[in-house]
């Protein structure tokens, strides 16, 4: 990746952002325009820790999971689906979610999903400060 000043999402996707990408967030119904405009809010995430999981793609399409802590010891598992444009990313969409405690009533229907530090998700002890 070219230039000195590489954003947190150019380090989780693995490729550029396009001058003009965009970022949508549907949990919170925003849209954020511009790599420049995506790198100035960011900059507001202090202290944000982020760990890398698999990156999947397929075309122009990289599907990334990853993890991340705002600071606060909360854990999110991340999904970022990414259409690319010449090996850049000109559309990303984020989804997040907090890890829960499975229901009672659920517990014998389902199975323990690893989530060991080898496993996909990287754990709270691999997350960095970005």
């Amino acid at each position: 990746m070219g230039g000195d000043a590489n954003t947190r999402l150019e380090r989780i996707l693995g490729v550029p952002l396009a001058e003009d990408a965009v970022r949508q967030w549907p949990q919170s119904g925003e849209l954020i325009r511009g790599r420049a405009r995506i790198a100035e809010v960011e900059s507001h995430f202090v202290g944000l820790r982020f760990a890398v999981g698999p990156r999947h793609t397929c075309g122009d399409t990289l599907v990334v999971e990853w993890s991340n802590d705002y600071g606060d010891g909360r854990i999110y598992r991340n999904v970022s689906i990414a259409e690319l444009r010449d090996g850049e990313a000109v559309r990303v969409t984020d989804y997040w979610g907090e890890p829960f405690t499975v229901p009672e009533w659920r517990r014998e229907l389902g199975e323990r999903l690893d989530m060991s530090p080898g496993g996909v998700w990287p754990a709270s002890d691999d997350l960095t400060v970005s």
